[in-house]
């Protein structure tokens, strides 16, 4: 018996963007909010080629202040108005 793959989000990286841009943050801003050290990490989440670990997904979902559902779910929409600017 083979293993099968299972299915990845495919509006999963727009997702993460729009959080991202909603917060008026950079990549390099927000690899630094999520703590990694090199934004190239963010940029593989965005344009889909890694994909985050689960922790990564709710470090998002608590910024954008959404479910993860909303996040790995492909029918369901991002609402704009939850993303608000972040102080530091």
């Amino acid at each position: 018996m083979g293993r099968s793959r299972r299915p990845r989000p495919k509006h999963l990286g727009r997702k993460l963007k729009a959080i991202r841009i909603g917060l008026h943050l950079s990549v390099a801003g927000m690899a630094e909010r999520l703590g990694y050290s090199h934004p190239a990490h963010i940029s593989g989440f965005e344009n889909g080629k890694r994909e985050p670990p689960y922790p990564v997904l709710l470090a998002y979902a608590k910024l954008a202040r959404v479910s993860t559902d909303v996040l790995i779910d492909d029918m369901r929409e991002l609402p704009t108005i939850r993303c608000k600017r972040l102080v530091s």
